[in-house]
Protein backbone atom coordinates (compact mmCIF):
# COMPACT_ATOMS: atom_id res chain seq x y z
CA UNK A 1 0.00 0.00 0.00
CA UNK A 2 1.40 3.46 -0.73
CA UNK A 3 2.45 5.49 2.25
CA UNK A 4 0.66 9.01 2.20
CA UNK A 5 3.14 11.71 1.81
CA UNK A 6 3.37 12.46 5.77
CA UNK A 7 3.85 9.11 6.46
CA UNK A 8 7.34 9.13 4.81
CA UNK A 9 10.12 8.58 6.82
CA UNK A 10 12.25 11.88 5.22
CA UNK A 11 9.16 14.00 5.40
CA UNK A 12 9.10 12.80 9.46
CA UNK A 13 12.92 13.48 9.90
CA UNK A 14 12.44 17.14 8.90
CA UNK A 15 10.00 17.84 10.92
CA UNK A 16 11.36 16.94 13.77
CA UNK A 17 14.74 18.97 12.78
CA UNK A 18 12.41 22.20 12.41
CA UNK A 19 10.88 21.51 15.73
CA UNK A 20 14.23 21.16 17.37
CA UNK A 21 15.28 24.16 16.22
CA UNK A 22 12.70 25.95 16.56
CA UNK A 23 12.24 25.00 20.58
CA UNK A 24 16.03 25.55 21.01
CA UNK A 25 15.95 29.27 18.65
CA UNK A 26 13.09 30.21 21.12
CA UNK A 27 15.89 31.84 23.94
CA UNK A 28 17.12 33.71 21.31
CA UNK A 29 13.86 35.15 19.36
CA UNK A 30 12.31 36.28 22.56
CA UNK A 31 15.46 37.83 23.57
CA UNK A 32 14.84 41.64 23.97
CA UNK A 33 16.81 43.81 21.27
CA UNK A 34 17.08 46.44 24.01
CA UNK A 35 18.34 44.46 26.78
CA UNK A 36 22.07 45.90 25.89
CA UNK A 37 23.13 46.64 29.85
CA UNK A 38 26.95 45.30 30.30
CA UNK A 39 26.27 42.83 33.42
CA UNK A 40 24.23 41.07 31.08
CA UNK A 41 25.96 41.49 27.57
CA UNK A 42 29.06 39.59 28.11
CA UNK A 43 27.79 36.21 29.31
CA UNK A 44 25.52 36.04 26.42
CA UNK A 45 27.75 36.70 23.62
CA UNK A 46 30.84 35.04 25.23
CA UNK A 47 31.42 32.11 23.22
CA UNK A 48 31.93 29.47 26.12
CA UNK A 49 28.16 29.79 26.68
CA UNK A 50 27.11 29.29 23.59
CA UNK A 51 28.96 26.15 22.91
CA UNK A 52 27.51 25.22 26.21
CA UNK A 53 23.59 25.73 25.30
CA UNK A 54 24.53 24.16 22.23
CA UNK A 55 25.86 21.23 24.05
CA UNK A 56 22.85 21.07 26.01
CA UNK A 57 20.66 21.15 23.33
CA UNK A 58 22.39 17.93 22.25
CA UNK A 59 21.90 16.63 25.54
CA UNK A 60 18.17 17.24 25.24
CA UNK A 61 17.08 15.94 21.86
CA UNK A 62 19.40 12.52 23.05
CA UNK A 63 17.46 12.49 26.43
CA UNK A 64 14.28 12.96 24.77
CA UNK A 65 14.69 9.73 22.18
CA UNK A 66 16.32 7.73 24.81
CA UNK A 67 12.73 7.86 26.87
CA UNK A 68 10.84 7.62 23.53
CA UNK A 69 12.43 4.65 21.77
CA UNK A 70 14.28 2.93 24.83
CA UNK A 71 13.20 3.12 27.60
CA UNK A 72 9.10 3.16 27.64
CA UNK A 73 8.90 0.55 25.02
CA UNK A 74 11.63 -1.62 27.11
CA UNK A 75 10.09 -0.67 30.81
CA UNK A 76 6.79 1.04 30.77
CA UNK A 77 5.06 -1.06 28.06
CA UNK A 78 6.73 -4.36 29.74
CA UNK A 79 5.19 -2.78 32.84
CA UNK A 80 8.53 -2.52 34.47
CA UNK A 81 7.72 0.66 36.18
CA UNK A 82 10.30 0.14 39.21
CA UNK A 83 13.65 -0.41 36.71
CA UNK A 84 12.30 3.04 34.52
CA UNK A 85 12.29 4.93 38.04
CA UNK A 86 15.70 3.36 38.44
CA UNK A 87 16.71 4.39 34.39
CA UNK A 88 15.10 8.05 35.53
CA UNK A 89 17.63 8.19 38.42
CA UNK A 90 20.55 7.24 36.53
CA UNK A 91 19.83 9.35 33.20
CA UNK A 92 19.54 12.17 35.69
CA UNK A 93 22.45 11.80 37.10
CA UNK A 94 24.23 11.06 33.57
CA UNK A 95 22.96 14.47 32.71
CA UNK A 96 24.14 16.14 35.78
CA UNK A 97 27.51 15.64 34.97
CA UNK A 98 27.49 15.86 31.14
CA UNK A 99 26.57 19.36 32.57
CA UNK A 100 29.21 19.48 34.77
CA UNK A 101 31.09 18.42 31.86
CA UNK A 102 30.27 21.04 29.66
CA UNK A 103 31.08 23.68 32.43
CA UNK A 104 34.56 22.59 32.78
CA UNK A 105 35.08 22.38 28.92
CA UNK A 106 33.96 25.41 27.37
CA UNK A 107 33.54 27.80 30.26
CA UNK A 108 36.28 26.67 33.16
CA UNK A 109 36.01 30.09 34.15
CA UNK A 110 32.59 29.73 36.01
CA UNK A 111 31.64 27.71 38.97
CA UNK A 112 29.38 24.81 38.52
CA UNK A 113 27.28 24.56 41.42
CA UNK A 114 24.77 21.45 41.63
CA UNK A 115 22.10 23.15 43.30
CA UNK A 116 21.83 25.81 40.27
CA UNK A 117 21.81 22.45 38.14
CA UNK A 118 18.61 21.07 39.46
CA UNK A 119 16.84 24.37 39.81
CA UNK A 120 17.37 25.58 36.01
CA UNK A 121 16.98 22.04 35.02
CA UNK A 122 14.50 20.54 36.44
CA UNK A 123 11.33 21.73 34.73
CA UNK A 124 13.23 21.08 31.01
CA UNK A 125 13.88 17.87 31.89
CA UNK A 126 10.11 17.14 33.28
CA UNK A 127 9.16 18.95 29.94
CA UNK A 128 11.10 16.39 27.61
CA UNK A 129 10.36 13.50 29.47
CA UNK A 130 6.36 14.10 29.19
CA UNK A 131 7.36 15.27 25.36
CA UNK A 132 8.80 12.22 25.08
CA UNK A 133 6.32 10.08 26.35
CA UNK A 134 3.59 12.05 24.45
CA UNK A 135 5.53 11.10 21.29
CA UNK A 136 5.98 7.61 22.15
CA UNK A 137 2.38 6.89 23.16
CA UNK A 138 1.19 9.11 19.34
CA UNK A 139 3.74 6.70 17.49
CA UNK A 140 2.25 3.48 19.51
CA UNK A 141 -1.53 4.36 18.68
CA UNK A 142 -0.69 4.98 15.04
CA UNK A 143 0.97 1.59 14.77
CA UNK A 144 -1.94 0.02 16.67
CA UNK A 145 -4.53 1.46 13.61
CA UNK A 146 -1.49 0.34 10.79
CA UNK A 147 -1.88 -3.48 12.49
CA UNK A 148 -5.60 -2.94 12.67
CA UNK A 149 -5.92 -1.52 8.78
CA UNK A 150 -3.46 -4.42 7.91
CA UNK A 151 -5.45 -6.92 9.41
CA UNK A 152 -8.48 -5.76 8.13
CA UNK A 153 -7.52 -5.68 4.45
CA UNK A 154 -5.86 -8.85 4.96
CA UNK A 155 -9.48 -10.04 6.14
CA UNK A 156 -10.94 -8.60 3.10
CA UNK A 157 -8.75 -10.14 0.94
CA UNK A 158 -9.17 -13.33 2.60
CA UNK A 159 -13.28 -13.16 2.07
CA UNK A 160 -12.72 -12.09 -1.69
CA UNK A 161 -10.67 -15.17 -1.96
CA UNK A 162 -13.42 -16.95 -0.43
CA UNK A 163 -16.16 -15.66 -2.33
CA UNK A 164 -14.39 -16.19 -5.61
CA UNK A 165 -14.18 -19.78 -4.80
CA UNK A 166 -17.46 -20.29 -3.16
CA UNK A 167 -20.06 -18.08 -5.43
CA UNK A 168 -22.84 -20.13 -5.02
CA UNK A 169 -21.61 -24.04 -5.75
CA UNK A 170 -24.85 -24.99 -6.18
CA UNK A 171 -25.44 -22.73 -8.91
CA UNK A 172 -22.40 -24.22 -10.52
CA UNK A 173 -23.79 -27.59 -10.18
CA UNK A 174 -26.80 -26.33 -11.67
CA UNK A 175 -25.46 -24.77 -14.27
CA UNK A 176 -23.48 -27.66 -15.33
CA UNK A 177 -26.59 -29.83 -15.37
CA UNK A 178 -28.76 -27.70 -17.39
CA UNK A 179 -25.64 -27.62 -20.02
CA UNK A 180 -25.57 -31.28 -19.81
CA UNK A 181 -29.54 -31.37 -20.65
CA UNK A 182 -28.77 -28.86 -23.72
CA UNK A 183 -26.14 -31.00 -24.85
CA UNK A 184 -28.00 -33.90 -25.20
CA UNK A 185 -31.16 -32.05 -27.12
CA UNK A 186 -28.34 -30.29 -29.25
CA UNK A 187 -29.63 -27.05 -28.69
CA UNK A 188 -28.37 -23.74 -30.11
CA UNK A 189 -28.17 -22.16 -26.82
CA UNK A 190 -25.75 -24.41 -25.94
CA UNK A 191 -22.16 -22.39 -27.15
CA UNK A 192 -23.25 -19.11 -26.17
CA UNK A 193 -24.38 -20.49 -22.20
CA UNK A 194 -20.72 -21.95 -22.38
CA UNK A 195 -18.91 -18.95 -23.30
CA UNK A 196 -20.77 -16.57 -20.66
CA UNK A 197 -19.99 -19.47 -17.82
CA UNK A 198 -16.35 -19.10 -19.30
CA UNK A 199 -16.47 -15.76 -18.92
CA UNK A 200 -17.31 -15.57 -15.78
CA UNK A 201 -15.18 -18.10 -14.69
CA UNK A 202 -12.32 -16.42 -16.22
CA UNK A 203 -13.48 -13.20 -14.10
CA UNK A 204 -13.81 -14.50 -10.80
CA UNK A 205 -10.39 -16.78 -11.28
CA UNK A 206 -8.28 -13.97 -12.61
CA UNK A 207 -9.60 -10.40 -13.22
CA UNK A 208 -10.16 -9.74 -9.31
CA UNK A 209 -6.65 -9.97 -8.28
CA UNK A 210 -6.32 -6.14 -8.63
CA UNK A 211 -7.80 -3.95 -5.62
CA UNK A 212 -10.12 -2.36 -8.09
CA UNK A 213 -11.95 -3.46 -11.66
CA UNK A 214 -13.45 -1.76 -14.15
CA UNK A 215 -16.76 -0.52 -13.65
CA UNK A 216 -18.35 -2.49 -17.09
CA UNK A 217 -16.48 -6.03 -16.26
CA UNK A 218 -18.68 -5.78 -12.97
CA UNK A 219 -21.48 -5.18 -14.92
CA UNK A 220 -20.39 -7.77 -17.60
CA UNK A 221 -19.86 -10.33 -14.82
CA UNK A 222 -23.42 -9.38 -13.06
CA UNK A 223 -24.97 -9.99 -16.73
CA UNK A 224 -23.49 -13.23 -17.27
CA UNK A 225 -24.22 -14.38 -13.92
CA UNK A 226 -28.13 -13.54 -14.56
CA UNK A 227 -28.24 -14.92 -17.80
CA UNK A 228 -27.40 -18.16 -16.56
CA UNK A 229 -29.88 -17.44 -13.67
CA UNK A 230 -32.64 -16.50 -16.32
CA UNK A 231 -31.45 -19.90 -18.43
CA UNK A 232 -31.27 -22.33 -15.11
CA UNK A 233 -35.00 -21.20 -13.44
CA UNK A 234 -36.64 -20.33 -17.43
CA UNK A 235 -40.35 -19.34 -17.09
CA UNK A 236 -40.73 -20.33 -13.37
CA UNK A 237 -39.35 -16.66 -12.03
CA UNK A 238 -39.75 -13.61 -13.53
CA UNK A 239 -36.71 -11.59 -13.63
CA UNK A 240 -36.35 -7.78 -14.59
CA UNK A 241 -33.49 -6.60 -15.60
CA UNK A 242 -32.32 -2.29 -15.96
CA UNK A 243 -28.42 -1.88 -16.51
CA UNK A 244 -27.64 0.90 -18.08
CA UNK A 245 -23.99 1.31 -19.90
CA UNK A 246 -21.53 3.34 -17.61
CA UNK A 247 -18.06 5.33 -18.58
CA UNK A 248 -15.60 2.82 -18.59
CA UNK A 249 -13.31 5.29 -16.56
CA UNK A 250 -15.40 4.13 -13.89
CA UNK A 251 -13.12 1.50 -11.37
CA UNK A 252 -15.15 -0.37 -8.16
CA UNK A 253 -14.10 -3.03 -6.43
CA UNK A 254 -14.16 -6.81 -7.70
CA UNK A 255 -16.98 -9.18 -6.68
CA UNK A 256 -18.78 -6.23 -4.56
CA UNK A 257 -22.28 -6.22 -6.16
CA UNK A 258 -22.71 -9.98 -6.78
CA UNK A 259 -23.60 -10.47 -3.16
CA UNK A 260 -26.61 -8.54 -3.84
CA UNK A 261 -27.78 -10.71 -6.49
CA UNK A 262 -26.98 -13.69 -5.46
CA UNK A 263 -28.67 -13.47 -2.34
CA UNK A 264 -31.75 -12.15 -4.23
CA UNK A 265 -31.99 -15.65 -6.44
CA UNK A 266 -30.84 -17.55 -3.34
CA UNK A 267 -34.18 -16.62 -1.41
CA UNK A 268 -36.67 -15.42 -4.02
CA UNK A 269 -36.61 -18.38 -5.89
CA UNK A 270 -37.91 -21.87 -5.40
CA UNK A 271 -41.33 -22.38 -3.48
CA UNK A 272 -42.65 -19.10 -3.72
CA UNK A 273 -45.17 -18.03 -5.70
CA UNK A 274 -45.05 -15.43 -8.17
CA UNK A 275 -41.06 -15.69 -7.65
CA UNK A 276 -39.99 -12.21 -9.37
CA UNK A 277 -36.22 -9.95 -8.97
CA UNK A 278 -35.67 -6.85 -10.05
CA UNK A 279 -32.66 -5.47 -10.77
CA UNK A 280 -31.29 -1.66 -11.49
CA UNK A 281 -27.67 -0.48 -11.73
CA UNK A 282 -27.11 3.08 -13.18
CA UNK A 283 -24.46 6.40 -12.43
CA UNK A 284 -25.56 9.63 -12.87
CA UNK A 285 -22.65 12.35 -11.74
CA UNK A 286 -19.91 9.77 -10.35
CA UNK A 287 -22.75 8.13 -8.07
CA UNK A 288 -23.59 4.37 -8.78
CA UNK A 289 -27.23 3.13 -7.80
CA UNK A 290 -27.79 -0.34 -7.43
CA UNK A 291 -31.27 -1.68 -6.83
CA UNK A 292 -32.17 -5.17 -6.19
CA UNK A 293 -35.51 -6.37 -4.92
CA UNK A 294 -37.16 -9.68 -4.75
CA UNK A 295 -39.94 -12.29 -3.17
CA UNK A 296 -40.16 -13.92 -0.28
CA UNK A 297 -41.95 -16.03 1.98
CA UNK A 298 -41.91 -16.44 5.59
CA UNK A 299 -43.86 -19.65 5.57
CA UNK A 300 -41.00 -21.73 3.59
CA UNK A 301 -38.34 -22.91 5.70
CA UNK A 302 -35.26 -22.54 3.46
CA UNK A 303 -32.35 -25.20 3.18
CA UNK A 304 -29.42 -22.39 3.57
CA UNK A 305 -26.49 -22.72 1.64
CA UNK A 306 -23.90 -22.08 3.83
CA UNK A 307 -20.80 -22.14 1.48
CA UNK A 308 -22.64 -19.06 -0.81
CA UNK A 309 -20.72 -15.98 -0.78
CA UNK A 310 -19.77 -13.71 2.36
CA UNK A 311 -23.22 -13.09 3.88
CA UNK A 312 -24.62 -9.23 3.42
CA UNK A 313 -23.22 -8.71 7.03
CA UNK A 314 -19.35 -8.80 6.01
CA UNK A 315 -20.56 -7.27 2.76
CA UNK A 316 -21.76 -4.22 4.80
CA UNK A 317 -18.39 -4.59 6.51
CA UNK A 318 -16.52 -4.03 3.36
CA UNK A 319 -18.38 -1.15 2.50
CA UNK A 320 -17.91 -0.02 5.57
CA UNK A 321 -14.16 0.03 4.82
CA UNK A 322 -13.36 0.55 1.58
CA UNK A 323 -15.96 3.81 1.49
CA UNK A 324 -16.24 5.01 5.03
CA UNK A 325 -18.90 7.39 4.53
CA UNK A 326 -19.12 7.57 0.76
CA UNK A 327 -21.61 5.36 0.36
CA UNK A 328 -24.92 4.40 1.73
CA UNK A 329 -26.85 0.96 2.08
CA UNK A 330 -30.60 0.41 2.62
CA UNK A 331 -31.93 -3.18 3.07
CA UNK A 332 -35.80 -3.47 3.96
CA UNK A 333 -38.17 -6.30 4.42
CA UNK A 334 -41.78 -5.32 3.76
CA UNK A 335 -44.57 -6.74 2.61
CA UNK A 336 -43.23 -9.77 1.04
CA UNK A 337 -40.24 -7.62 -0.90
CA UNK A 338 -36.83 -7.70 0.23
CA UNK A 339 -35.09 -4.84 -1.14
CA UNK A 340 -31.71 -3.59 -1.46
CA UNK A 341 -31.05 -0.07 -2.31
CA UNK A 342 -27.08 0.59 -2.67
CA UNK A 343 -25.06 4.08 -3.29
CA UNK A 344 -21.81 4.96 -4.07
CA UNK A 345 -19.69 7.41 -4.92
CA UNK A 346 -17.46 6.36 -7.32
CA UNK A 347 -13.80 7.46 -7.98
Amino acid sequence: MKAQWYAKKWITILVHIVLWLLLFSLPFLLRSPYDNNAAHKEPAHHPGYLYHYFFSCIIWITVFYLNAYLFIPGYINKRKYRLYALTQLILLLVVLFLDWLSFKLFIPEAKFIVQNFFIFNTFPYLFIMASSTAYQMFLYRIELERTAKEKETENLKTELSFLRSQVSPHFMFNVLNNMVALARKKSDVLEPSLIKLSSLLRYMLYETDEEKVSLAKEIDYLQSYIDLQQQRFGKNILINVGIQPVDTSYEIEPMLLIPFVENAFKHGVGLIEEAQIDIELTVKHSVLQFFVRNRYSNEITEIRDKTSGIGLNNVKRRLNLLYGNQYSLLINKKEGWFTVSLQIKLH
